[in-house]
């Protein structure tokens, strides 16, 4: 008999493993690079001639039509398009990576020079951003991280607050009469009393599992962590609510860095990148409509060994020009930007 009941459970089995097989279907799309304004087809590839009761297609989550044209309002980068199909009562999904760029090249910008003022060559700078006509700064390395209220025209540092040896720091912002900072790879934002410095809060990271950059609009919070990704925080308990690509026309942008709002756009930097080169970046789909230009900064700085990458952008409102600095640099400069009327 126990033979005999072993023959039936190998038969069931063998039923069950044909029948989850028959119902595997493929989503198949016309291409994998697409550029806005290009029209997406999806259609599945059935596999074993099945009847389907219905298809659905989704973009991000969102259900659209099995042909389906790229807009501005798009988010650009990689995403997945998704296919749910519905059999004898089963509900069966696929899903296909594609890439979505912007259809315009960034233009190009330049800078004038105005000011150029001191700036604490001690300091591995990592993030920037004035309240008013006060000017924070907070810096990194172990050891050595910090955040700092500097007198920007001496470069005197009125109030410091080191952080544990445990934190390398990283971005900073202010909002709400709050300094928010970041920490690297420990996990860990700081929340800050913008007059007395002092240490209100603290909270975790989610998918972002790295903390870079950060600037606000104003309402929300955006975060940059080392990839491609910038996210938008909820204000009040930091979690990440979604995150656009930074994206050209040509590819993705990795290591975004440094983060500085102004007048609707993100300024960003990308670490390491020996040009000096900041990227403008349409916070609603992460399109890259600038390139900053500003070679010859690093040139004006006190040369020491391993000299560090220029890494720190503030726009001041009132004056209404920007700030930059770099890690271990000596100096601050103050300038405005030009567009160059060309785009690459």
């Amino acid at each position: 008999m126990k033979w005999i009941t072993m023959l039936l459970t190998i038969i069931v089995l063998k039923s069950c493993g044909t029948g989850t097989n028959s119902s595997k279907f493929k989503l198949k799309v016309n291409q994998k690079t697409f550029t806005v304004g290009d029209t997406l087809q999806l259609n599945v590839k059935n596999n074993n001639n099945r009847t389907y009761d219905s298809i659905h297609y989704f973009l991000k989550g969102k259900k659209i039509d099995s042909s389906y044209v790229f807009s501005e309002n798009d988010l650009l980068g990689d995403t997945a398009s998704e296919a749910i199909v519905f059999s004898n009562g089963k509900k069966i999904n696929s899903t296909t990576n594609i890439r979505l760029l912007n259809n315009v090249a960034p233009f190009l910008y330049t800078y004038t020079l105005i000011n150029e003022f001191p700036h604490d060559s001690e300091a591995y700078t990592q993030g920037l951003e004035f309240f008013g006509d006060e000017l924070y700064e907070s810096t990194g390395l172990r050891g050595k991280s910090s955040i700092r209220r500097v007198n920007y025209k001496t470069g005197v540092v009125e109030q410091k607050i080191d952080l544990d040896k445990s934190y390398f720091g990283e971005g900073l912002t202010l909002l709400n009469d709050e300094i928010v900072q970041l920490t690297w790879l420990e996990n860990t934002g700081l929340v800050y009393n913008r007059e007395s410095m002092e240490v209100k809060s603290s909270f975790t990271y989610d998918k972002s599992k790295e903390g870079w950059g950060l600037c606000n609009d104003g309402s929300f919070l955006y975060k940059s962590d080392g990839t491609s990704k910038i996210w938008k925080l909820d204000p009040d308990n930091k979690k990440e609510l979604s995150y656009i690509q930074a994206t050209t026309n040509k590819s993705i942008v990795m290591k975004i860095n440094e983060l500085e709002w102004v007048n609707g756009q993100i300024f960003a930097n990308t670490y390491q990148d020996k040009k000096d080169v900041v990227l403008i970046i349409n916070p609603n789909n992460g399109a890259i409509t600038g390139l900053v230009n500003f070679e010859g900064l690093r040139d004006k700085v006190d040369q020491i060994p391993n000299l560090n990458v220029l890494n720190g952008i503030a726009y001041h409102a009132e004056r209404k020009t920007f700030f930059v600095t770099g890690k271990n640099w000596s100096k601050m400069f103050e300038l405005t930007l030009q567009k160059i009327n060309e785009a690459l």
